[in-house]
This record gives structure tokens, C-alpha cells and sequence, in this order.
């Protein structure tokens, strides 16, 4: 007798009841992939990131900021969700009314900053995932070591440690801030 189970979908995954333990979910390749509530020093490092790009993309009017709850459809049948801490996504691409449900396509750039219960496994394929998907720029920020993987290609990557710069192209011509920035 087989026990298929059913893969979810994104529509699946947005009609879910949260959690009361204040879990959130993820899907991959339509299963669920659960993820813990952001720490302190998380949240900090997010919230940081996401003040410095809001800043200058809104003087700029260049695109549309997004948070860790926000959930990005980067592959269907079956289909993958993920909600990157910190997203851009270029004026060219922002649909011209909000929609309820999670944004259809990969972001501009995607920052994830790792937790102490991130395997490099698992953050290794979220990456993986983005750029496939069409993302242009993934930022990894390692709080511990107080460093930030650049991906721009799965080809080009960069390590940046406190006292360098980091950019951001392809997705922002100008925009700089030296890495020791994001940990203060």
C-alpha cells in the first residue's frame, strides 16, 4: 500500500493558521521547512540592514523594501516560498497594487542573516535557491565572525570583514556601507 503524501503549495502555505509558539514556516520543493522566531542579535543586525537600504532606496524611489515575513515564490510545481530577512525588489518589477498573497518571483536581493541554528547546508541552498530563481545580489551575514558573503553568481562570491565596503551591485549602482556598520 503506498503513503504518498500530498506536496503544499504556496497558496497552501499562505491559508495556514500561525502558530502560537510564533514558529514560521518556509516551503521547499512543496514541503514545509520550519524556522525558529529571530534572537536578539538577529533582529538587531535585520532591522539594521533594512534601515540602511530603506534609507537610501525610498531618497531614491529605486524599489520596494520587504522583511522576514514576507514570502517569495521562487519555483513552482512543487513550489518553493522563502522569506529572506531583508528584500528588494527593483521599481521595474514592483507590482502597481499590493497583493495579499506572497510576491510572485525571486527578489532583486535577498539578505540572510545566519542564526546559530542555521546549518551551512541549509543556508547554502536557500542561496542556491535565490540565484536560480533569478535573484541578482544575495548578502549571508555572519554575525559571529562579523563578516558578509557576497554572492552575485554562484561563481562570484566575495568575503567581506570588518573594515571593507559593501556594495551593492548589480541591484544598487551607489549604495555603500562598510561592513562593521551592520553589527553596531
Amino acid at each position: 500500500m503506498s503513503t504518498e503524501s500530498k506536496l503544499m503549495t504556496a497558496d497552501d502555505l499562505f491559508l495556514m493558521t500561525p502558530t502560537k509558539d510564533g514558529r514560521r514556516y518556509e516551503l521547499v520543493r512543496g514541503e514545509l521547512a520550519e524556522t525558529a522566531p529571530a534572537g536578539d542579535r538577529h533582529g538587531s543586525i535585520s532591522f539594521t540592514i533594512a534601515t540602511l537600504l530603506g534609507s537610501y532606496a525610498r531618497g531614491k524611489d529605486l524599489g520596494k523594501g520587504y522583511t522576514a515575513e514576507t514570502g517569495f515564490v521562487l519555483s513552482r510545481g512543487p513550489d518553493t516560498v522563502r522569506a529572506p530577512d531583508v528584500a528588494f525588489v527593483v521599481k521595474e518589477r514592483v507590482a502597481p497594487e499590493p497583493r495579499e498573497r506572497f510576491v510572485p518571483g525571486a527578489p532583486d536581493l535577498a539578505v540572510e542573516v545566519v542564526s546559530p541554528s542555521d546549518s551551512a547546508v541549509e543556508v547554502n541552498a536557500k542561496v542556491e535557491e535565490y540565484l536560480v530563481a533569478g535573484t541578482r545580489l544575495v548578502w549571508v551575514v555572519y554575525p559571529d565572525s562579523r563578516s558578509v558573503m557576497v554572492y552575485r553568481s554562484l561563481r562570484d562570491v566575495e568575503v567581506l570583514r570588518e573594515g571593507d565596503d559593501l556594495d551593492g551591485r548589480p541591484v544598487f549602482d551607489d549604495f555603500r556601507v562598510r561592513v562593521d556598520e551592520l553589527f553596531t
